[in-house]
């Protein structure tokens, strides 16, 4: 169990990182989907996963122990799913203003979503275990002596996600929007 703990922990971080550079930096900073009427509702999509995945990262991995808790995780895992058919079926048309999806984006794409959902099913390999008489849940993890590191990760991945969920929310509003871009224009990146 030590060795899928190290697994989930480089998971974990591999997708915080991309998934901050996607949703962050190419999402909000330089394309602006907010700001492009094409690109509304990948942009709710955006904003909608932004606020999941701090809740998925709780109940799921912080909150391990707490049955009723991974039940909750389960039901936002199921959400994002949903919500990422919906940003994948719109993205071809709600990227029309650039001329389209750039392909290297559509491959971050693809490791942010690889990533995230592999921590997601190996997590749930090591937490449901397959008896003869049905599937238990493990419920005596303590990662906290056990897996510290990846205790303390899902910790503290949960503060960023929440800001950058928050920033979604923000840009959606026109005044908070005005505001990002009046200083997102300040960086100077790539």
């Amino acid at each position: 169990m030590e060795t899928a703990f190290s697994i989930l922990s480089v998971l974990l971080s591999v997708f915080a990182i991309l998934g901050t550079v996607d949703g962050l930096y190419l999402h909000l900073i330089r394309y602006r989907l907010y700001q492009h009427k094409e690109s509304q509702t990948e942009h709710l999509t955006h904003t909608l996963r932004a606020i999941l995945f701090p809740g998925i990262v709780y109940f799921l991995f912080v909150r391990q122990n707490c049955v009723p808790g991974f039940y909750i995780g389960l039901a936002l895992v199921a959400l994002d799913v949903i919500v990422l058919f919906a940003d994948a079926w719109i993205e071809k048309d709600s990227r029309r203003f650039m001329g389209g999806l750039p392909r290297w984006e559509y491959i971050l794409h693809l490791f942010v979503n690889g990533f995230h959902f592999a921590s997601v099913a190996l997590f749930l390999a090591v937490k449901i275990k397959l008896q003869t008489n049905g599937l238990t849940l493990v419920e005596n993890f303590d990662t906290t002596s056990t897996y510290p590191v990846f205790r303390w990760l899902a910790v503290n991945v949960i503060p960023g996600a929440i800001a950058l969920a928050a920033l979604h929310i923000w840009v959606s509003i026109p005044k908070g929007a005005i505001i990002w871009t009046r200083w997102s224009t300040r960086i100077k990146c790539c």
